[in-house]
């Protein structure tokens, strides 16, 4: 493998790479891909470069971090510029998010700028409201969700065994085209599923099938709904390419905790929360290309907010005292040039303001949590997925998700804790490993919900066992020695196997769904008759999850003949519309099972 990470790569860079190379080495470029992936690099200032061969180096140099253009990338070989080199290690390396241009950028105001008020500004203001309600997507905004649909629904049809470096080029190019059609969540949303596909074909470890769903299903559904909607539906399917931030005045903020950020693009970092007026959660983080390295780096470096000196695993535990706050839409703290920030007295998990947090009851939380993260939430909405729970430990359990804790709510919800990033070189694994030896410790925790047919939540931080303070689980790591003693009660014994979760014959829809992703339409079509499943559905009361999964099969199957015989281009845009409606109804139906987990078992017994 390289021996550093490779500099992100601007999508259209890709495109216009890939789309210069002869059919002849476009068949070649997967395993050019493979195969640079395997050969040492080295970085040197803003340059990368890779041994091709024992004479041959191909060099990506990336100022500001990322490759911006075509010339960015250059190859020794006889027949650079004209190679396969220069497109394969532009789609070996990761993609880079697409950034506004500088017109669009130009349109986004100063948020320290004060607001002065008009006059007019009622009159104004309803002739601006009535004007959003009025406005449709443009010709061109419409052509380029096209173009991503189309794109999206190519890469559905091959699956992630056939969806190789062109079939990737090809959504870059669309991604880039919203881009300049000012359709960011559309473009960030097909960036998104092409890092899922590069992971997925090059065996990460961290690779899901789950995320890979969740993004083309937004980009499919994005790209759809920009066709359709209207005023401020619209404005939420463009989404914004840079969330704008908000003058806020003066904040009094006090510290929750702090998690590493690592992401599939190669970025790591540091996220830590606190809380300001009213229990609203805000967040300061410094993620930057680097990975689980830059993470474990960024957590004792200084936060970007004033002149604080705090880093931020001390920010999680103190306060501060903002001026000239700037609070984006999801909560994140501006760091701009007029922020002032100086260090002020924290607060205990159990003491005012933290304390109500824990306050809602578990159901409620995850109600709100589930809001937040649903599949097609909007983006820009807001909102937290975090969980402040009671638990008593209960031991490890293996499931279908693997080894996890279980623990019992205050309110007898049973939930199961799972690691929130499996990399050795963070702590939440042997964190976890750790506390399920410890059957009957209550603790305080902080996590972040998963969404499933039973409570799960991945576990982010936590009161100390036996000493006041708390514990960030990816970068403290726990011994033995803060355990408590055993209390020589009887406790629940650790289960080997866990299967207490009810399974609802949904899952006939999403194993379904989930089949086509890795091998494409064409292997859903040849698995067969769905009309038992379908049958079963019917009986335990979801027939339109039943009519889903038929018309899905049947459009997998679908393959026409001409006159002569022959067959037919397959129909990819319905086989497409009918994997997304199955997809976005099973996404549904599974957060409506999800609720009604977390409901204590009197009160879903009363909802019966």
């Amino acid at each position: 493998m390289t021996a550093v990470p490779l500099p992100p790569v601007a999508p259209e860079v890709t495109a216009v790479l890939v789309e210069e190379l002869s059919p002849r080495l476009r068949k070649r470029l997967d395993a050019a891909v493979t195969k640079l992936g395997a050969r040492p690099a080295h970085r040197d200032g803003d340059t990368v470069t890779l041994a091709v061969d024992e004479e041959t180096a191909l060099r990506l140099h990336a100022p500001g971090g990322v490759v911006a253009t075509p010339d960015g990338i250059t190859c020794g070989c006889l027949l650079a510029p004209a190679c396969v080199h220069r497109a394969a290690a532009a789609c070996a390396a990761p993609a880079a998010d697409p950034v506004p241009e500088a017109a669009e950028q130009a349109e986004q105001p100063d948020p320290a700028a004060p607001v002065a008020p008009s006059e007019d500004a009622g009159a104004d203001g309803a002739d601006a409201d009535a004007d959003a309600a009025a406005e449709v997507a443009t010709p061109a905004q419409r052509a380029a969700a096209g173009s991503v649909w189309s794109a999206a629904a190519a890469v559905l049809e091959a699956g992630v065994g056939g969806a190789g470096a062109v079939a990737q080029a090809a959504l870059l190019r669309a991604a880039h085209t919203a881009r300049l059609q000012q359709l960011p969540r559309a473009a960030g949303a097909a960036v998104s599923v092409v890092t899922l596909l590069r992971a997925a074909r090059a065996g990460d470890p961290s690779y899901r099938t789950a995320d890979l769903i969740t993004a083309l299903a937004e980009v499919l559904g994005t790209a759809h709904r920009v066709g359709t909607a209207s005023g401020a539906e619209l404005a939420a399917v463009r989404g914004r390419a840079r969330r704008p931030y908000s003058p806020d005045g003066s904040l009094r903020l006090y510290g929750l905790f702090t998690e590493p950020v690592v992401t599939d693009s190669g970025h790591g970092g540091a996220r830590t929360w606190v809380v300001g007026p009213g229990g609203r959660l805000c967040t300061v983080g410094d993620v930057a290309p680097g990975g689980v390295g830059r993470a474990l780096g960024v957590a004792d470096r200084a936060v970007r907010l004033g002149e604080s000196a705090l880093t931020h695993r001390e920010l999680g535990r103190a306060g501060l005292a903002v001026s000239g706050a700037t609070v984006s839409a999801d909560g994140r703290l501006g760091a701009g040039k007029t922020v002032k920030a100086v260090t002020a007295r924290g607060a205990a998990w159990t003491d005012p303001p933290l304390a109500a947090l824990w306050e809602t009851p578990p159901s409620e939380q995850a109600a709100r949590a589930l809001r937040s993260t649903s599949r097609y939430a909007d983006p820009e909405g807001g909102g937290s997925d975090l969980l402040f729970l009671d638990v008593e430990l209960r031991g490890a359990v293996r499931d279908q998700g693997g080894t996890c804790l279980l623990a019992r709510c205050d309110g007898g919800v049973q939930v199961r804790l799972t690691v929130a990033d499996d990399d050795p070189a963070l702590a939440h694994r042997d964190n976890l490993m750790l506390l399920a030896t410890a059957p009957g410790t209550r603790l305080r925790i902080i996590g972040r919900l998963v969404p499933a047919p039973d409570p799960r939540v991945t576990l982010l931080a936590c009161s100390h066992p036996t000493g006041e303070g708390t514990v960030d689980l990816g970068f403290d790591r726990l011994r033995r020695a803060d355990l408590p003693v055993p209390d020589g009660r009887e406790h629940p014994a650790p289960l080997e196997h866990d299967h207490s979760g009810a399974h609802s014959p949904l899952h006939l829809l999403e194993r379904r769904v989930e089949q086509t992703v890795p091998a494409g339409r064409a292997a859903l079509g040849m698995l067969g008759d769905v009309s038992a499943e379908a049958r079963r559905l019917r009986r335990a009361g979801l027939p339109t999850a039943a009519g889903l999964l038929v018309a899905l099969g049947a459009s997998a199957a679908r393959r026409e003949r001409d006159a002569f015989g022959r067959l037919l281009p397959a129909d990819t845009d319905g086989f497409a519309a009918h994997w997304l409606s199955a997809a976005r109804y099973a996404s549904a139906v599974s957060e409506s099972l999800c609720a009604d987990a977390w409901r204590p078992a009197q009160e879903g017994a009363s909802a019966l």
